[in-house]
């Protein structure tokens, strides 16, 4: 089989990243796909964090060396015995033995942290929602699922913000793409299902020809589909933007540019096999159709699959060699 392809999945706390991974593990097939939390990698316990006076996105709050450890060796394809934490109750479970499958989804808070964990990744992806729309997010997440108090949320995210600053941002400049989603205009109150999302390409892999977005008559600047240039951390990239009112007749010409590029993708653009492809909770608990979600699933997909025909044409091109020297 070869070894797993690891993708990284790094933002802040309530940035969408579980979101995300979902459903690029139900595209992928459950049985195909190791997803582990970086996250469970804490050094202490909530109570003994509290004590300390040290937040839990500090690099000393967290086992940096071990989780560097357990990602090389599951690109080996090698088993781990990977902690757990609790985030419902801040405390810290039986360890679980963890095989990696073909795919692995390595998410969580600090995954990019250390040269060791970066190079462990096929594919790094970075979330970076606006500020205002992840302390909602986190607000509503915290309270409806971890039992905190509003109040309570939002002193911790105005704790957390010097390490935010310093040690979470920071590794948004390792991320082959940046994934921003945000509200079309200041209204905060915008539900998910419609919001927009902005896509960094930076050029350290390579991505499909959306120059064919342009050539279509989509990508100028008033479309629902916009392909430009643009500098992110002093480095030009390409920049895909798709507005939450995009048709779907509009998004399929963007996907059929994706799918085209890779056979196996055409069963996952059928959206009839693959009705999980793009669903989001609402705030009610209500499952809304996001189409930008839908295509951003798909885009970080394709490099998953394109990483494996690079691996296997690797691995062909070593056997040969091989082959000729003996």
């Amino acid at each position: 089989m070869g070894r797993p392809i690891i993708l990284g999945i790094v933002g802040d706390s309530a940035a969408g990243k579980t979101t995300l991974t979902r459903g690029i593990a139900q595209v992928l097939g459950p049985d195909n796909v190791t997803v582990i939390c970086t996250d469970d990698y804490h050094r202490y316990d909530r109570k003994q964090r509290a004590e300390i006076g040290i937040t839990a996105i500090h690099p000393d709050c967290n086992y940096l060396d071990i989780m560097q450890q357990h990602l090389s060796l599951l690109r080996l394809g090698e088993p781990i015995l990977k902690p757990v934490y609790s985030h419902k109750t801040g405390t810290f479970e039986a360890p679980v033995y963890i095989k990696p499958n073909k795919f692995v989804i390595a998410e969580g808070l600090l995954g990019y942290s250390t040269l060791g964990a970066r190079d462990s990744y096929d594919v790094k992806v970075y979330l970076a929602p606006p500020e205002f729309l992840r302390a909602q997010w986190k607000v509503n997440r915290d309270t409806q699922k971890r039992g905190y108090t509003e109040e309570q949320v939002l002193a911790e995210l105005a704790k957390r913000e010097p390490d935010s600053e310093q040690f979470i941002r920071p590794q948004r400049q390792w991320s082959d793409i940046v994934v921003s989603f945000y509200p079309s205009s200041d209204d905060a109150e915008q539900t998910n299902g419609h919001l927009n999302v902005r896509l960094i390409l930076r050029p350290t892999i390579p991505h499909p020809d959306f120059t064919q977005v342009i050539n279509s008559g989509n990508g100028n600047s008033t479309s629902a589909i916009r392909l430009g240039l643009d500098r992110d951390m002093n480095k030009p990239v390409d920049v895909l933007e798709v507005d939450g009112h995009a048709t779907l007749e509009q998004v399929n010409k963007v996907e059929h540019i994706i799918c085209s590029d890779m056979p196996y993708l055409q069963n996952i653009c059928d959206r009839e096999s693959n009705p999980e492809l793009g669903k989001i909770a609402g705030t009610t608990g209500e499952t809304l159709q996001s189409y930008p979600l839908a295509l951003t699933q798909l885009l970080i997909t394709y490099h998953m699959l394109k990483a494996t025909q690079i691996h296997q044409v690797g691995q062909v091109g070593e056997t040969e060699k091989l082959v000729r020297i003996q």
